[in-house]
């Protein structure tokens, strides 16, 4: 007999005979009622033993956490919480299971102890939810792509260059880390490392997906990233995610255009998808938001705020018109924001963002032509304003309780441009040279974007740590599993 999920059989219209189901137990009641899961869905069916069909020594091994497999009739439930329940006419434990140790009791537990179980975190309500939804945001992503003419790249993990110029990467070496080969001034001699040079693992495959939108039109990464950076806060991981498409003949208005349709699209399939993993973490919000203050509380739900980024046309704003904005605006006069904005050139923040959005614009926001001298070297540069002032064609899409979600710009298509910016940022052009190619032949105006997939999870789930939306967290001092 061919088993069936749980999201099946809780779907099925009228009684169905001799069904088969294997999951597991999430609870195991007055010896007669087993709630089982199998990860279909976030809900349990019901599963009703008759004691006395069944021998004792086998009920007990029914514990929280058990794998089993039941075969029955599926019913009309006669109890209050679901359509449908199953008779059991035959039950077997799969394998072993030890109640007194096992973890994942059917009690409140905090986020970091599941943390410290993260293999088996994903048995709870909350975690299977994320991870539903995580699944149905990547497929989404390569569905939005696969429709619109994009061609999947998988770029290099371990490279020699550092797109972000931050200098925060892991070195990749085989080289004895007590007796490393020196050169002649006593520094590491990399000559003689694995690939003869000094490699890391990338943090981000931008640079090397444009070499091929330089030829292919229309492309996308969606692969790991590393950053060594050694922070501990809930919006940092040393690994992570990024989605990152790139597109030849495509400027900064069209970027913004591709941004915003992205992001309506991947939102916008899990509302129609998820709908009962939404309302399952919807609600759990509101219940945790009941706690807070009302003043820490969200003007919106779960479910609204992706609504308001689905619904809602995005405004676009350039930087120096939000500058002012903000700099006159209640909170940074009354010396409310942790930040003051005082002058142009000032580095947004979460807070000033989110005014942006919440407050001032309430939608999406998509900020643009920001100061050359806090983006990176290769976003086109524009021509000085009226002030004096040097911009670039870069562009930030801001969403209602995050912030930042997307970073993206119009490229640095001309030769001599970029080399200036190089050269003033101390950026070798020999680690560089086949970027630079891509300005000697055939160069044209490109554009592209970045958006870290856990952040874009966070959204969609609620979550408000970071580490909750991954399967499992590498952070400093952590990378258990």
């Amino acid at each position: 007999m061919t088993s069936k999920t749980v999201a099946e059989l809780l779907s099925q219209e009228g009684a169905l005979q001799d069904v088969s189901i294997k999951g597991w137990v999430r609870t195991f009641r007055a010896n007669r009622f087993i709630a089982l899961n199998d990860g279909s869905t976030i809900n349990n069916i019901q599963c009703v033993v008759d004691f006395e069909n069944f021998d004792e020594a086998l009920l007990k091994r029914v514990t929280t956490g058990a794998a089993i497999h039941v075969t029955g009739e599926l019913v009309e439930s006669q109890g209050k919480g679901q359509s449908v329940e199953i008779a059991v006419k035959a039950l077997e434990v799969l394998g072993d299971s030890d109640p007194e140790t096992y973890p994942i009791q059917p009690k409140k537990h905090s986020f970091e102890f599941l943390r410290e179980n993260a293999h088996l975190r994903t048995r709870t309500n909350t975690f299977s939810a994320v991870m539903r939804l995580r699944s149905s945001l990547s497929f989404a992503v390569h569905k939005y792509f696969n429709e619109n003419g994009f061609n999947y790249m998988h770029t290099p993990i371990i490279t020699g260059s550092d797109a972000e110029g931050a200098g925060e990467m892991f070195k990749v070496t085989s080289l004895d880390a007590k007796n490393p080969p020196l050169k002649e001034d006593g520094t590491v001699n990399y000559k003689e490392d694995f690939f003869g040079k000094e490699t890391n693992l990338t943090v981000s495959g931008q640079l090397e997906a444009e070499t091929y939108a330089m030829s292919l039109g229309k492309v996308y990464t969606f692969g790991p990233t590393f950053r060594a950076e050694n922070s501990n806060t809930t919006r940092h991981l040393a690994e992570f995610w990024m989605i990152e498409p790139e597109v030849a003949f495509m400027d900064l208005a069209g970027n913004m255009d591709l941004a915003e349709d992205f992001m309506k699209s991947v939102l916008s399939y899990v509302l129609e998808n998820n709908k009962e993993d939404l309302e399952f973490l919807d609600n759990r919000l509101q219940k945790e938001e009941e706690k807070l203050p009302q003043a820490q509380r969200s003007d919106m739900s779960l479910i609204e705020k992706i609504k308001f980024v689905v619904d809602n046309n995005f405004k676009r704003v350039s930087y120096t018109e939000a500058i002012d904005i903000l700099r006159n605006c209640k909170p940074n006069k009354k010396k409310k924001f942790n930040y003051i904005i005082e002058e142009w050139g000032a580095d947004l923040q979460s807070e000033h963002e989110r005014f942006l959005v919440e407050k001032h614009f309430k939608c999406p926001v998509i900020l643009f032509d920001y100061p050359a001298n806090i983006k990176a070297f290769y976003m086109r540069l524009n021509e000085p304003d009226a002030e004096g002032r040097e911009t670039v064609r870069a562009m930030d899409i801001l969403f209602p309780g995050i912030g930042e979600m997307v970073g993206g710009s119009q490229r640095e298509e001309r030769l001599d441009v970029l080399k200036e910016k190089m050269k003033a940022l101390d950026i070798d052009e020999k680690e560089l040279w086949w970027y630079l190619d891509l300005r000697k032949y055939g160069t044209a105006v490109h554009s592209g974007f970045g958006l870290g997939f856990e952040r874009l999870v966070m959204f969609a789930t609620g979550m408000g740590n970071i580490r909750d939306v991954i399967p499992y967290p590498r952070t400093p001092q952590n990378a258990e599993f």
